[in-house]
């Protein structure tokens, strides 16, 4: 074959190969699709995914499987996705916590937040309230802030593991503050709230899914939402700025689909297009309601520009809690 064939021939072919991967991106999926969750069943975020794989599993016309692997700090869920399949027929399902928190955490992480996930669409994120047991003393944030002032190490706040939003969200406040209080570790988060419903906890940060149970049986009370505005299910209830506390405190926990990383693009797009049509169904506000989600809509960019933003305020936040996992 002469120089002029061999040009033509590597012309056709890479014609050929940029006309193939729209046609694949279009095609996808052609073989069922498994979403790995580090969730267990029946929790708020493994709720979503469900639903979400519900709908895409529809609108593919191929089954797509959630499968929890919880435990290990979410380790077993990320190891399962990365030996699995390279070209996003494997989804995986994470959180704030695997993405901005643990990378200052752990000194190794069997993971690279930022190498190893493809970052398809947030699915969710929800703003954290400041319980306190109906028969507290405390009906602002402010009033806590001066007690742990007068009193050093007496209030305390709890969670359910060193390292969660929980923890790191109380440990910010202290850090804004200026205050040192105890922070109690309890097994699981039943036990958590029921310590803040018998006032062994002077308070602690929870979600609406988390503590609303014991939030309508009237033993907890919500004195603020960290979150930047009122909550739409608790309108009367203050931000934590308007309850006395720091300005521009925020306790944040949010979750993302993500996939592995070096997919074409246009197979990423079309997974993303799809995740967020489903996304914008009616279905999904009635379950973000029922567990006080609300929807996350951003571009990859920003929501990249986001994360590095957590990230930076997590490293601080644990630098100055001198909290490891490690």
């Amino acid at each position: 074959m002469n120089k002029r064939s061999l040009l033509a021939a590597a012309v056709a072919a890479t014609f050929l190969a940029a006309a193939a991967a729209p046609a694949a991106a279009q095609d996808f999926p052609t073989k069922p699709v498994r979403i790995v969750t580090p969730f267990p069943v029946g929790s708020g975020p493994d709720g979503v995914v469900r639903l979400l794989a519900d709908k895409l599993s529809r609108a593919w016309s191929q089954p797509v499987t959630v499968e929890n692997r919880p435990g290990g700090n979410g380790f077993i869920a990320i190891d399962a996705f990365k030996r699995g399949a390279k070209d996003g027929y494997d989804l995986i399902q994470l959180d704030n916590v695997h993405l901005v928190a643990y990378p200052y955490l752990f000194k190794k992480l069997p993971y690279d937040p930022v190498k190893d996930f493809e970052q398809i669409d947030p699915l969710f994120r929800n703003y954290f309230f400041v319980s306190v047991s109906n028969e507290s003393k405390y009906k602002t944030v402010g009033q806590i802030i001066a007690d742990a002032k007068a009193n050093p190490g007496k209030l305390n706040y709890g969670s359910w593991s060193i390292g969660n939003p929980v923890h790191l969200g109380s440990a910010l406040l202290e850090s804004m503050t200026g205050t040192k209080m105890e922070h109690i570790v309890y097994k699981e988060t039943t036990q958590l709230y029921s310590g803040v419903a018998t006032n062994e906890l002077s308070f602690a940060l929870g979600s609406i899914g988390s503590t609303q149970a014991m939030q309508r049986s009237g033993k907890l009370r919500y004195i603020a939402v960290a979150g930047p505005r009122r909550n739409a299910a608790f309108p009367d209830v203050p931000t934590v700025a308007e309850s006395g506390g720091p300005a521009g405190y925020e306790v944040i926990g949010w979750t993302t689909l993500a996939a592995p990383p070096g997919l074409p693009k246009a197979v990423t797009d079309k997974i993303r297009r799809d995740v967020e049509k489903a996304l914008a169904d009616n279905d999904f506000k009635a379950k973000f309601e029922a567990f006080g989600y609300e929807p996350f809509p951003t571009t990859p960019e920003k929501f990249d520009q986001f994360m590095q933003s957590e990230a930076r305020r997590m490293s601080d936040v644990i630098k100055s809690a001198k909290v490891s996992l490690d």
